[in-house]
């Protein structure tokens, strides 16, 4: 019996090693080369929108060098010159033909009282997205990003063009 196991075990050892040397016109052919990467649709690293010149803000506007505009606003009403200015950056971010916009807001608001500062935010972004929208920017492109009350306490609003990163990302980690 172990003499027939045997023999029959050197007999497929023998049909895998000849398996081996099958000659290359009975293997299937090579895989075709895969495809070329595809084309970056959107620039990275860069802000796809010029910003605003600085003679023409508001006081309290301020624009960083990647296109984050930040100013202030202490409630839901919104001043003439301000309104004025978000409608015209609507205009101008509604014209790129894709990409999304955020709106980060932050609110000195009771430090006590975490839901009633996101409220505080949220009416105050729910404020600069109509006027983005106003300004013909596309309503479905605008993430609000109500903050609440970081750890810095100030009333900011950060509008951020695509592609533009959180100045706030750390201060929400750290909360």
């Amino acid at each position: 019996m172990r003499r027939r196991a045997l023999l029959v075990g050197l007999l497929l050892l023998g049909g895998v090693a000849r398996a081996q040397d099958v000659p290359d016109a009975l293997l299937p052919p090579e895989p075709a080369p895969a495809p070329p990467a595809p084309p970056a649709l959107a620039p990275t690293g860069a802000p796809m929108v010029p910003p605003p010149p600085q003679a023409n803000l508001p006081a309290g506007m301020t624009v960083r060098p990647d296109g984050v505009v930040r100013f202030t606003l202490h409630g839901e009403a919104i001043e003439p010159a301000l309104a004025e200015t978000l409608r015209a950056m609507g205009e101008r971010l509604g014209a790129l033909p894709f990409g999304r916009v955020a709106v980060e807001v932050q609110v000195v608001g009771p430090a006590n009282d975490a839901s009633m500062a996101r409220r505080a935010s949220l009416a105050r972004a729910q404020a600069v997205k109509a006027l983005l929208v106003a300004g013909g920017l596309d309503a479905t492109r605008i993430d609000l990003r109500p903050l609440g009350r970081l750890a810095a306490g100030v009333d900011a609003v950060d509008v951020l063009p695509p592609g533009a990163a959180s100045p706030n990302t750390e201060a929400r980690n750290g909360r």
